[in-house]
């Protein structure tokens, strides 16, 4: 036996190996140009790259959220196939749970929705366990079932990232910027992603505020049509950890919920105690004394001095008018007489 083992399917110590296909007497088959012809050439797969970019982001809420919350969270997952959900966290548990809870999902980013007084909604965008992290309030959500839009994209496609501008003006912008990008876009060569770009996930900022939208591209020349959902993203903090840790950025224009719901409640209090007042001077003019007045002022208004006449006196008196009887009586009376005489 030599000394040098030969493994199977290796190679020996002369060099390459060769593969024979044996047929039944042993021999070597033939191939002719005719059965080269024949042979059916199967395509390679679509996608022949590695998933190397094991981005995995945790969507999941709070107890106390109301049902647009929960359809928007399913919209999420649908339109990210490289998501994961996770029961809802107690309201007692502080935030730093949450890192370990991705740890056990094995997830780098977080998306999570908290709501408070069962009116309003907040989401944190998180990069799982250094941070930074985002707080936002979220604002005019609506879903897909919700809008009724014509479009309709492919289940699992990736999408383009459209940002505005002015992300890359501003550092704080800059931030959100790329870590809306590392949650939101769709590693290449996900398992459960489609090797399609048929729709936009657009960031616009518009009054301190951003505006996420979701597009389908319909036709070759960009053409698109608004699929859902829709949100407005209303920024509070930035913050150095995840999910807590020294503040990066404080929004100067944010107005909170509770600020705000108490200024429209002033504002309204201050209209019914100004009609309440008017009311009580209305009464008070009613009771008030009224004075006597004993001479009107405005008699002397239209007195204007008579022109002087004559005096003329009548010492004869003056001469009685012969009064015409009715014709009408005297021949009444003419009959009366006769028919007493008569009866006479």
């Amino acid at each position: 036996m030599s000394a040098l083992k030969r493994k199977r399917g290796g190679k020996g110590p002369g060099g390459k190996s060769k593969k024979v296909k044996l047929v039944e007497n042993g021999n070597e088959p033939k191939t002719t140009e005719t059965e080269q012809n024949k042979e059916i050439s199967v395509p390679a797969p679509v996608s022949m790259g590695k998933w190397k970019n094991k981005e995995r982001v945790l969507v999941f809420s709070s107890r106390g959220i109301n049902f647009r919350t929960r359809h928007l969270m399913q919209d999420l997952r649908t339109m990210m196939p490289h998501t994961k959900a996770d029961t809802k966290m107690d309201r007692k548990d502080k935030l730093f749970v949450i890192n370990e809870v991705c740890e056990i999902k094995n997830c780098n980013k977080c998306l999570f929705f908290e709501a408070k007084k069962k009116q309003d909604l907040y989401m944190w965008v998180a990069n799982v366990p250094h941070g930074p992290s985002a707080k936002f309030l979220v604002q005019n959500v609506h879903t897909l079932a919700e809008l009724k839009m014509t479009g309709n994209c492919l289940k699992g496609s990736r999408p383009l990232l459209s940002f505005d501008p002015q992300f890359d003006k501003e550092p704080h912008y800059a931030l959100l910027k790329e870590l809306f990008i590392q949650t939101f876009s769709t590693p290449q060569y996900h398992p459960r992603s489609q090797p399609f770009v048929d729709h936009v996930f657009t960031f616009t900022i518009t009054d301190n505020r951003i505006w996420f939208r979701n597009y389908q591209i319909i036709e070759e020349d960009a053409s698109m049509v608004e699929i859902g959902p829709r949100f407005v993203l209303n920024l509070i903090k930035i913050f150095q950890g995840s999910f807590g840790g020294p503040t990066l950025f404080e929004n100067p224009h944010f107005e909170s919920p509770n600020t705000r719901r108490r200024v429209i409640r002033l504002a309204t209090a201050s209209k019914l105690r100004e009609k309440q007042m008017v009311k009580e001077l209305q009464k008070l003019k009613r009771t008030e004394n009224k004075e006597v007045v004993t001479r009107d002022v405005t008699d002397d208004v239209f007195a204007t001095p008579a022109e002087e006449r004559p005096v003329h006196i009548e010492l004869e008196a003056p001469a009685a008018k012969v009064v015409k009887k009715n014709k009408h009586k005297a021949f009444k009376r003419q009959r009366m007489q006769k028919n007493r005489e008569k009866t006479h």
